[in-house]
């Protein structure tokens, strides 16, 4: 029996940018040069050369810092020519909008994009509520409900590592800025499995924030929005008892 040779690939650079972008992909928070270079065995030199390459076209950026790096935008172009590309939208709406309906109050759907939370869609009640964000915009993950629902989701260290990369702005007289008092909310929130906005990113607006992560890995949140003075304890109790059933249902979808 003649003996198999091993395939020979050409282009042994387009692998190793492969294993960069994908551990990129797979951190929750974006990581460092050194952190890239560590977890894929692949001097600095060598990993920042290709980061460079890919940075020149659209595949990889930097924070503002210059010291993490994400996928870049060029990828939503790829996605959107592979008609079978996953869309927490197309599972999480449906059931979103019977959210809407039994709770009348806005619901929104948010994914993480560079430590920030990007919103990428809600359904609005009757009873409308002025948002700051809109549908593309970002809010703070620290501030925010959805943002400190999947902080619940973080690990220790990733949670360190988001708290030393962001610089934390008084939004509202509620804004938690002390480390440690976001520390200890997020710690609140993974007990009970949802977190509170009190007026922390927008004055006049409550909402409560549910993860939607499955298998370690973390496909975005969900909230619901409402003026402040319809958030009464009862109110609240039916938010939370019908958001963790919604929740339940896209998770088993996923």
């Amino acid at each position: 029996m003649a003996e198999q040779k091993e395939e020979v690939f050409y282009g042994t650079v387009l692998i190793k940018a492969k294993e960069i972008m994908d551990f990129i992909l797979e951190s929750r928070v974006s990581p460092t040069l050194k952190e890239i270079s560590e977890n894929v065995d692949m001097t600095k030199s060598t990993v920042l050369k290709i980061l460079k390459t890919l940075e020149h076209c659209g595949y990889v950026r930097r924070t503002e810092d210059a010291k993490q790096y994400y996928l870049g935008t060029m990828f939503l172009a790829y996605a959107q020519k592979v008609n079978h590309t996953f869309d927490i939208r197309q599972i999480a709406m449906p059931h979103l909008a019977t959210l809407v309906s039994e709770i009348e109050e806005t619901v929104n759907l948010g994914i993480v994009e560079n430590q920030q939370i990007t919103l990428l869609d809600k359904i609005e009640s009757n009873s409308t509520v002025y948002l700051v964000a809109r549908v593309g915009g970002q809010m703070h993950m620290y501030s925010s409900s959805m943002g400190k629902a999947i902080l619940a989701e973080y690990s220790d260290d990733e949670i360190s590592r988001y708290v030393s990369a962001t610089s934390f702005e008084k939004l509202t007289p509620n804004t938690m800025t002390d480390i440690s008092s976001l520390i200890e909310d997020v710690g609140k929130v993974k007990k009970r499995g949802y977190a509170f906005d009190n007026e922390e990113n927008q004055p006049d607006i409550f909402c409560v924030g549910f993860s939607l992560c499955k298998n370690n890995h973390i496909y975005g949140a969900f909230s619901v929005s409402m003026p402040k003075y319809r958030a009464s304890e009862e109110k609240i109790a039916n938010i939370i008892e019908e958001g963790k059933k919604i929740q339940a249902k896209i998770l088993s979808e996923l």
